[in-house]
């Protein structure tokens, strides 16, 4: 018999469409309604929070990879569900991938349709991610994405389409594995990252979107004293324009963790280009280069290694281009 633990959070999962069509929380999670009985699966339901996962911070990961960690360690929980809104729930899983040991299963699920509307997702997704996280297959796998019969992994996984069922795809990679009516069948393992156990979430670390034409009139507006980091959501396989990346210097010679990677929806960022503003000359003078995470994700992972006491370039750049 595996002892499940599932976690709800809020979001579209948990929520209900009124008669003009707008949709909003609940005062109570209709999940809790859903009788869910498997033969060979004893399962513990928490409601943790109640957010739409635009509310969600990265305080309340930390709070979510705590209360994991305690179910493993203490409680003799096999794995772990967590419902989610779909708008940050990529974050919140490599949040979680990133500060968790491989081990137990660990699986996110959300809805593209809130719990009355005609077509409803979340039962069956929730359902799904029961099922894989009762697998032993799904065992040191990292954290684990699924939805519309598919599982990703958190490392690579993103929110794809507004409000499509199927949004949640991996570019590059695809899926790690599927499911039927009665398998659950993974196609390959990705290889582990590095993990750090982190106890604050403190930083204050923008995103900042490269463009045609881009000067550094953004970089120069930012205030060094209350910068922690910053990502460079770059173009092409990571270059910016030439009078922004001049703009850039200022950062680096104030030794602000500078990070990029590809604002490209596929492929890998990598120092190629040797002209002003290229990719080979940003990364000489002190870009870290993630490869391949979304803006996102870096953030995360920088925040991550700030809080982890990782502070120069020497100590970054290992666990950030990992």
């Amino acid at each position: 018999m595996k002892k499940i633990l599932i976690l709800h959070t809020g979001g579209t999962i948990s929520m209900a469409e009124d008669e003009n069509g707008h949709v909003s929380p609940n005062a109570t999670n209709p999940m809790n309604a859903v009788n869910m009985q498997f033969d060979e699966i004893d399962l513990v339901t928490e409601d943790i929070f109640n957010l739409p996962s635009p509310h969600v911070t990265l305080t309340d990961m930390l709070v979510l990879k705590n209360r994991i960690k305690k179910a493993f360690i203490s409680e003799n929980f096999d794995g772990v569900v967590i419902t989610h809104g779909t708008d940050t729930l990529e974050e919140t899983a490599f949040f979680l991938d990133t500060t968790l040991s491989r081990g137990k299963p660990i699986v996110l699920t959300g809805a593209m349709r809130s719990s009355n509307e005609l077509g409803t997702d979340g039962i069956y997704n929730l359902l799904t991610a029961i099922r894989v996280a009762a697998d032993s297959n799904s065992s040191d796998r990292g954290v684990l994405v699924v939805m519309n019969d598919e599982i990703h992994s958190a490392r690579y996984v993103t929110k794809t389409h507004t409000t499509n069922v199927s949004t949640f795809q991996t570019p590059t990679h695809g899926p790690v594995g599927l499911l039927t009516k009665n398998k659950i069948i993974y196609f390959h393992k990705d290889s582990e990252n590095q993990h750090l156990d982190v106890a604050t979430v403190h930083g204050n670390v923008p995103i900042v979107k490269a463009f045609a034409g881009m000067t550094g009139e953004i970089l120069d507006l930012l205030d060094l004293e209350k910068l922690d980091g910053i990502v460079i959501e770059a173009l092409g396989a990571g270059n910016l324009p030439p009078i922004a990346s001049q703009s850039l210097q200022r950062l680096l010679d104030a030794k602000v963790p500078v990070v990029l990677v590809s604002r490209c929806f596929n492929g890998i960022a990598e120092p190629v280009y040797s002209y002003q503003g290229g990719g080979s000359q940003l990364y000489e003078a002190g870009v870290m280069f993630a490869d391949e995470v979304n803006s996102q994700k870096a953030r995360i992972k920088l925040i991550i290694a700030l809080n982890a006491g990782l502070k120069n370039l020497s100590e970054l750049r290992p666990f950030l281009e990992n």
